[in-house]
């Protein structure tokens, strides 16, 4: 049994102090009031937007919690909760649907990589203990994971899984799916130079780091390609986003979504180590795409 999500979801930074050391609370706050007074239909913190390898697991429980209740109940909060157990995931999967979150994203454990059988064990005893719905998060750079579109089918209908965040890249199996087997999965782009594509193809949905710095024009995409089906204006749209997009998925990925946060007049702090900051020269190349795509940005 699939549940559907529509909309843009914003994959979510993960705030520090100025030095690091601690998550920022109060820019959590802020940040979620930019992201839903911009329209974001929900939000997805604790994945690899939000540094999760770079937190601990008290912090990973602090995290999702101050995003659940900063978002009070406004747009759904899908908490990510993916760690290399099974029994460190059903944690702080409780800990998140205790919490209030909406479903949960997890990634499958990713160092030594499980066989398919062994997946479908680990999502479904994680299933066995939550009753909100789970997304699988699909990163096969990161997990070593590849699996085929008849399996994602499978992952549906014998891992409980409702749905899953694609973040592959390969789009011709993330339309297999989609065309064939999302009765028993829902695909979600998570690719973002992807999201044109897939929500022309009808998919409904994105999970998005841009939205944590760009929600407006993010939201206003979708609008336009997935509700009003107005192509010229998506297009329009699309030729101002698509830079930014592939900037991000030119250099590390939070830390850009980070650096555009920063920019746009919002705390963010820091990548934890081994990041490291943009040099000087990328942000500034940052500053100016999002300047030619409409936005004002701070020093």
């Amino acid at each position: 049994m699939t549940t559907t999500f529509t909309g843009i979801y914003a994959a979510c930074i993960t705030p520090f102090s100025s030095d690091g050391a601690e998550i920022d609370i109060a820019g959590i706050s802020a940040q979620v009031e930019h992201m839903i007074s911009n329209g974001v239909h929900g939000l997805v913190p604790g994945g690899s937007t939000g540094e999760f390898t770079a937190l601990t697991v008290a912090e990973r429980k602090a995290c999702n919690r101050a995003y659940i209740e900063a978002a009070a109940g406004r747009v759904p909060v899908v908490a990510g909760t993916g760690a290399l157990s099974t029994a460190e995931t059903i944690e702080l999967s409780r800990d998140a649907e205790e919490a209030g979150a909406d479903a949960l994203m997890i990634v499958p454990p990713f160092y030594d990589t499980p066989s398919f059988e062994e997946i479908l064990v680990h999502y479904r005893a994680i299933s066995d203990v939550v009753d909100i719905p789970i997304m699988f998060y699909n990163i096969p750079d990161a997990t070593g994971l590849e699996l085929s579109a008849e399996e994602f089918g499978r992952l549906g209908r014998e891992g409980r899984v409702a749905n899953f965040k694609d973040t592959s890249g390969d789009f011709s199996k993330f339309t297999s799916v989609y065309l064939n087997h999302s009765d028993d999965i829902q695909p979600i782009n998570g690719c973002d130079t992807l999201t044109f594509a897939a929500l022309a193809l009808g998919t409904g949905a994105g999970v998005w780091g841009a939205a944590s710095f760009i929600p407006r024009l993010c939201t206003d995409l979708y609008s336009a390609l997935a509700v009003d089906v107005d192509m010229p204006r998506a297009r329009d749209l699309w030729k101002k986003i698509h830079p930014i997009c592939v900037f991000l998925e030119s250099h590390s990925y939070a830390c850009g979504v980070k650096t555009g946060v920063e920019l746009v007049g919002l705390p963010a702090g820091p990548t934890r180590g081994p990041i490291l900051p943009l040099a000087s020269e990328h942000r500034e190349e940052l500053r100016g795409l999002l300047t030619a795509a409409g936005l004002d940005t701070v020093a």
